[in-house]
């Protein structure tokens, strides 16, 4: 494929694979050939009742608080999936430059932001 012809669309249950999402502005072994701008995936999450008080608890005892831990995983996991679903929507087939935010909403609510540049890229000869 050349950089003038058209990039394939993705049906939106199509999902690029998590070893074509990097933190670079580059992947290794590829050319990118189109850039199609600015995905995210959003969640705002918070904790419930049950969870406050366990966490409450586990920090009494000290070290990792696994129920926040969690909690924060399967958060950053959810916006991650999002982001691809968004740059498969637009017909990408591999995300550059990827990050997360968090920003506190209100006491106990939390917006978890995964966000990157989409690209189409082809494999280098």
């Amino acid at each position: 494929m050349s950089s003038g012809s058209a990039v394939p669309h993705a049906s939106s249950a199509a999902m690029i694979s998590h070893n074509m999402v990097t933190t670079a502005f580059t992947l290794d072994g590829y050319r990118i050939v189109r850039n199609l701008g600015l995905v995210r995936g959003i969640i705002v999450r918070s904790r419930s009742i049950v969870g406050t008080i366990g966490a409450g608890l586990q920090t009494l005892i000290g070290g990792n608080i696994t129920l926040l831990t969690n909690l924060c995983e399967q958060t950053r996991e959810h916006a991650f999936d999002l982001m691809l679903e968004h740059a498969a929507e637009l017909g990408a087939n591999a995300v550059i430059g990827m990050r997360y935010d968090a920003t506190e909403v209100m006491q106990g609510v939390t917006e978890v932001l995964a966000y990157g540049t989409a690209v189409y890229v082809e494999k280098e000869s």
